[in-house]
């Protein structure tokens, strides 16, 4: 059967002895710094996560804040155009009301320089008139017929010179 011997005896207490060192110095320590080290790992994956989730929550933010500064350009745009659009209105309102003005200026200014023309003419007229009928009738003085054509016409002059629209 089996014997113990000694030497046996001492193998297994040798074994156990460097067993309980083994675990004390090397395998205790190795599993704590395997520990650490997941540790380590598990915390690193988890920040990484975290980054990771506030870099999307950054770019998500950042895409609304674009989107928001493309419809404020887009709306500051439209804005300035309208503006733009009614300021031209404007312009060519006062434009076209100048230019009646002026218009309306020129047709009174011809108006009033074709009265005057014409007031002139008859004036011209009726003295060359009178002239003309002067000599004639210093001519004919002796005829006392003539003398009542001659007062006839003057006073028809008188009236045309007098009174420019009765004609």
């Amino acid at each position: 059967m089996l014997q113990l011997n000694m030497n046996l005896l001492y193998t297994i207490i040798n074994l156990v002895v460097l067993y309980l060192l083994l675990r004390h110095f090397l395998i205790k320590p190795v599993t704590e710094i395997m520990e650490k080290r997941k540790k380590l790992i598990e915390d690193g994956l988890l920040n990484a996560q975290n980054a990771q989730d506030d870099a999307a929550k950054m770019k998500r933010e950042y895409e609304a804040a674009l989107s928001g500064a493309k419809q404020e350009s887009a709306k500051i745009l439209e804005k300035a155009q309208r503006q733009a659009k009614e300021e031209y209105e404007k312009i060519l309102q006062k434009a076209d009301e100048k230019a009646a003005d002026m218009m309306e200026s020129a047709k009174e200014s011809i108006r009033v320089q074709r009265e005057q023309t014409i007031h002139e003419l008859q004036s011209q007229i009726a003295g060359l008139a009178l002239n003309a009928a002067a000599k004639i009738v210093g001519e004919k003085t002796e005829n006392q017929g003539n003398q009542e054509i001659y007062n006839q016409f003057l006073e028809e002059v008188g009236e045309a010179f007098d009174d420019p629209d009765k004609k």
